[in-house]
């Protein structure tokens, strides 16, 4: 008979967790009349939790969400603060673009997602609307998940 994970195979957000940051990230979209959204939810390991296309979204959405959120694990902050450094330090994006084979985009959409304790359980990565407006729904998903979460805004 299986045995259920061991809690130490945890990577930190439940897919509990992550239905309902994806679920509420979309209704937030549907609120403010954004475009169509694709939401990524990563757990700390960098696993993907969910994955949710809306209808309408064009085909490479998913693969931009994606890269939003791994950029967000990638680096240890928020996609806000990593487009700051690829407009002031170009080299380094590139040279980011190049250790991780493409897979980190540098916009805004990407937001860690941190418990009361500020520890990390994962990244969220939007993409469809506007970086900013995809960044306000990340932000409605963890916070209707009752977590923190991380833009890479300083604190």
């Amino acid at each position: 008979m299986p045995q259920p994970a061991h809690p130490a195979a945890i990577n930190g957000l439940t897919l509990a967790q992550a239905e309902v940051i994806a679920a509420a990230a979309l209704a937030k979209g549907h609120e403010m009349k954004f475009l169509p959204l694709t939401v990524v939810v990563l757990d700390a390991g960098g696993q993907v939790k969910v994955i949710k296309r809306e209808d309408g979204c064009s085909i490479l959405r998913p693969e931009v969400a994606m890269g939003k959120a791994f950029g967000a694990m990638a680096m240890g902050f928020g996609t806000r603060e990593l487009a700051r450094r690829a407009q002031a330090v170009p080299g380094f994006t590139n040279a980011l673009s190049d250790l991780t084979g493409g897979r980190a985009v540098p916009v805004q959409g990407g937001v860690l997602i941190r418990d009361a304790n500020n520890v990390l359980l994962g990244a969220v990565g939007i993409s469809g609307d506007t970086s900013p407006n995809d960044e306000i729904c990340c932000t409605a998903g963890i916070e209707a998940a009752g977590l923190q979460a991380d833009n890479g805004d300083p604190a």
